[in-house]
């Protein structure tokens, strides 16, 4: 009973001090996103490589989502003799939902975890102490030019995955289906408003932050806690990263939803 008990204890300060210690991580990446680099030569390449190098994956999952969306709103629209609605219904879905949401998966499965594994290397060859050791912080150095881009891409991406996946849907459902083309748009034109894209908006900024966040405080500690600093280590923490990211993102959804519905 006593192993027990110290068990759940040393588990219960591990986890405080990890909370604690990403408080602290997040607090130094926002410091130095308020002084950012003078060099934005390291913002253009991280909004090159989180922003151009998606727009595949992106559009791919949107167009599919988009169609997918198009066939199940028009079985279930045309129950009720609505399939003039599919146009909104599809919209309202991919800029309020899941628009935001699967730019967040989608660049945290590729990006993210490109992120904390090259961070991870870089901690393991103690390049990262180098840099201490030479005065250069190393959170803006490596982390506050990954939040500016994360700020510019996940936003724009996200525009670009609401177009593509209503797109999407006006193939399936005006081409494929036979709805009006003319209800489709109008579906769209007079039931999106303004607040649904800014929801939208503020969703793609938050799951930027919590992407950056999460990804690269993984990789700059990879292997501290464990004292082992081997190849294993990076693989360890990247998985551990693309999973928390991807629950966080899930999680925040919900919570931004109920506050800004």
């Amino acid at each position: 009973m006593l192993r027990l008990v110290e068990a759940l204890g040393a588990w219960g300060m591990r986890t405080v001090w990890g909370l604690g210690r990403m408080g602290i991580f997040f607090f130094l990446m926002m410091r130095g996103f308020f002084h950012p680099p003078k060099k934005y030569r390291p913002v253009l390449k991280q909004v090159h490589f989180i922003g151009t190098k998606s727009f595949f994956v992106i559009a791919f999952t949107a167009a599919f989502t988009g169609m997918v969306l198009a066939l199940q709103g028009y079985y279930t629209l045309s129950k009720f003799g609505s399939e003039g609605l599919l146009g909104s219904a599809v919209a309202l879905s991919l800029i309020r939902e899941l628009g935001p949401v699967l730019t967040a998966l989608m660049v945290t499965g590729r990006a993210g975890s490109a992120m904390c594994a090259e961070i991870g290397i870089m901690r393991i060859e103690e390049q990262i102490d180098a840099l201490e050791c030479m005065a250069i912080d190393p959170h803006a150095y490596l982390v506050t030019p990954r939040v500016i881009a994360a700020l510019i891409a996940l936003p724009l991406l996200t525009a670009f995955c609401n177009v593509v996946g209503i797109f999407g849907g006006y193939l399936i459902g005006v081409e494929l289906l036979g709805v009006s083309a003319g209800a489709y748009m109008d579906g769209i034109y007079t039931s999106v408003a303004w607040n649904d894209v800014h929801m939208g908006i503020v969703k793609s900024i938050c799951f930027a932050v919590l992407i950056i966040w999460i990804c690269t405080y993984k990789g700059f500690y990879t292997g501290v806690d464990e004292g082992n600093f081997g190849p294993e280590e990076v693989s360890r923490a990247t998985t551990q990263a693309v999973v928390f990211a991807s629950i966080s993102i899930l999680m925040s959804d919900y919570i931004l939803t109920s506050i800004l519905m």
